[in-house]
């Protein structure tokens, strides 16, 4: 739990404001910076706080990797890597007697727990220019998937945006 309280001051230092713009081509946000949205930092709902420990990840290796628009950016490893970091907040923040809205975490922890969190993200988040590592267990995990994830949705919530850091300083 203290983790969880460092966070948010750590954010708070380091995120500027963000403007409310929120600029779009193609349905993707663009930018060069991610904004994390305020709602972060006064809501502990072990959801969102699971959430925003994906976005915050996902958004640092995004920049990482680089190039003329970061929020485009995307790789097999920032997804796993983001995913893995959504997963280990849930499991710290999670309550086993507190009710929550956290169905789709729960079965995001069970493909983990069965070894498939590999394959999950390489099966429903995919994109052409990834390169998936050589073991993904393909026909394994669509076993797997058909008798454990019947009409299971996959999710991507970021608890942000993405704009320009430029943009954002000229609006102030």
């Amino acid at each position: 739990m203290h983790r969880l309280l460092l966070i948010p001051a750590l954010i708070a230092a380091a995120a500027p404001a963000c403007s409310g713009e929120i600029y779009l081509r193609d349905g993707v946000t663009d930018g060069d910076t991610f904004y994390l949205a305020d709602v972060a930092l006064q809501d502990d709902d072990p959801v969102l706080q699971s959430w925003v420990s994906y976005s915050l990840t996902r958004s640092a290796c995004q920049l990482q990797i680089g190039g003329d628009n970061p929020a485009r950016a995307s790789s097999f490893d920032c997804e796993l890597t983001a995913r893995q970091h959504l997963l280990e907040t849930w499991q710290e923040q999670r309550s086993d007697s507190q009710a929550s809205d956290g169905e789709y975490l729960d079965d995001l922890l069970l493909v983990q727990q069965a070894g498939y969190l590999d394959e999950y993200v390489a099966h429903y988040f995919h994109r052409k220019s990834w390169q998936l590592p050589a073991d993904i267990e393909t026909h394994a995990f669509d076993g797997w998937r058909r008798e454990n994830l019947r009409g299971h949705r996959p999710q991507t919530r970021l608890i942000g945006s993405w704009n320009y850091a430029e943009k954002v300083r000229e609006a102030r």
